[in-house]
């Protein structure tokens, strides 16, 4: 009798994984394993950095023009020590759901864990409902800002076809996507994804110093409380990657070393985008509260060019972070998720693109999307739920006296912990969800109003209006008509 494959124990960390001897050298080839698979450090860093900021690079400049440069720059610094506090406590939270549920000898090898489980398992069904309306609604309209950001883009170097066309152009381009199984498999993707974005952010800030201050330009802001709390709103948004942070750290090899690996990717996303976003503002001043995005502003060069199509490969690579989490739900919601077929798996995927694309044609508004999803949906899903979810998860002694990881000693423990957390809570409640929510939607109101919704072309240049035409002169005799016989001179 032949003997099968011996299975052999693997630990990772403080996780068990089974896998079989040998399997990886006689199925993937090398190549494979360098653009393909990635559970590494540097390969979550790169998924991080590279879905942090995408697109809102450029609608960042659009923001310090609403809250002028030195608010810009403070609520960026703010933002980004906030978000990187709630990575770490949603990195805690899901270590903790991950070993109490191996401890139950639970198998994850062939399912991806999501913050909803992560919720359920810790907290029950009532946070898991919350977490999971929130997470995907955020997660959905990600998307739609993705595709809204690739026709907007687009127009820039061909204005041939108008941006509601691009936009349905794109949306079958970023269909593809449903080819990608999980956050495991965007190794190479995160790599290229933020050199794009790094060389992006470096040319609006050389371009824009070359470039220098347009004539007359003015930098009035903050002028209206409702332009300013919508360009912070903005910012919240840009450090409120989290919805794929559980996801990012279940394709690690040791999600245990996540925790400082949010706060090193923010922190080169701080040298991408304040030096940008400053130059933009400093050369165009008031002239971007009527450009969101900053391309816009800038004369066409071969190095635009390239700046636009590099944001366009990154923002179909970011509309694959944003929309995978929604394709898991759906698997999960229809018993697909275990399925071993790419091809099957893909083909149950589509039917969550078709909401992404028709909202990308309702709702075009670059920039004011932005600030209206931060406003009301980052700020739940990436500040408010994982603060509370934390205090509520460890509130009891005996479960902080268990807890699989204790907070550090600079930060004050358990106590410091709370405190932290209630701060966040309360700011992100009253200034981003409150005031934010407020003028946010306002703005988008007034969008709607401006240009209505189906837009076909969202702050497209308008065209010059034609000379006016004389009308042609009145004409007595018709054109076909002989004319009349000349008189004869008298004899």
């Amino acid at each position: 009798m032949e003997s099968e494959k011996a299975v052999e124990t693997v630990i990772v960390g403080n996780y068990v994984e089974m896998e079989s001897e040998g399997k990886d050298k006689s199925m993937k080839s090398r190549l494979s394993k360098f653009l393909w698979h990635g559970g590494s450090v540097y390969d979550a860093w790169f998924s991080c950095a590279s879905n942090q900021v995408a697109q809102v690079l450029l609608t960042l400049p659009y923001s310090f023009s609403q809250l002028g440069m030195l608010s810009g720059v403070l609520f960026q610094l703010l933002y980004g020590l906030l978000g990187s506090w709630t990575a770490y406590l949603i990195s805690t939270l899901y270590i903790e759901y991950r070993t109490r549920k191996e401890r139950e000898k639970v198998d994850f090898r062939n399912h991806v864990i999501q913050w909803f489980e992560v919720l359920d398992g810790l907290l029950g069904k009532h946070w898991r409902n919350v977490g999971l309306a929130f997470n995907c609604t955020f997660l959905l309209f990600g998307s739609v800002i993705q595709l809204i950001a690739c026709a907007s883009n687009i127009y820039y170097i061909n204005d041939k076809l108008d941006k509601r066309t691009w936009t349905y152009i794109f949306g079958a381009c970023c269909a593809t996507s449903v080819f990608i199984p999980s956050f495991h498999n965007y190794r190479i993707w995160s790599f290229l994804g933020l050199l794009m974005t790094t060389y992006t952010a470096w040319y609006l800030t050389v371009a824009s110093l070359l470039h220098g201050q347009v004539e007359g330009v003015t930098h009035s802001g903050p002028t209206k409380l409702v332009l300013y709390f919508t360009g912070a709103t903005n910012i919240l948004y840009t450090f409120g990657g989290h919805a794929v942070t559980v996801e990012i750290m279940h394709a690690m090899w040791k999600p245990e070393k996540f925790k400082s690996i949010y706060l090193l990717a923010t922190a080169y996303v701080m040298t991408l985008t304040l030096p940008s976003a400053a130059a933009v503002y400093w050369a165009f001043g008031d002239l971007l509260l009527d450009h969101s995005n900053a391309f816009s502003l800038l004369p066409r060069s071969p190095f635009r060019d390239g700046a636009v199509i590099l944001m366009l490969i990154h923002q179909f690579i970011t509309f694959g972070f944003a929309s995978t989490p929604l394709y898991l739900v759906w698997e999960k919601a229809i018993g697909m998720h275990s399925s071993t077929s790419l091809c099957k798996r893909a083909a149950v995927r589509l039917p969550v693109v078709i909401p992404i694309w028709f909202l990308a044609i309702v709702f075009p508004f670059f920039g004011p999307i932005n600030s209206t999803v931060g406003s009301l949906l980052v700020s739940f899903t990436v500040y408010i739920i994982p603060a509370l979810a934390h205090i509520f998860t460890f509130l009891s002694p005996s479960s902080r006296q268990n807890a699989v990881e204790q907070p550090p000693k600079y930060v004050g423990r358990w106590v410091g912990t709370f405190t932290i957390n209630v701060i966040v809570v309360v700011w992100v409640m009253v200034v981003g969800f409150g005031f934010g929510g407020w003028a946010s939607m306002l703005n988008f109101i007034h969008q709607i109003d401006t240009f209505g919704l189906f837009t076909k072309c969202y702050q497209c240049p308008i065209p010059p209006a034609m000379p006016p035409v004389s009308p042609p002169p009145l004409q007595i005799f018709n054109a076909t008509a002989p004319s009349p016989a000349p008189r004869q001179p008298p004899l």
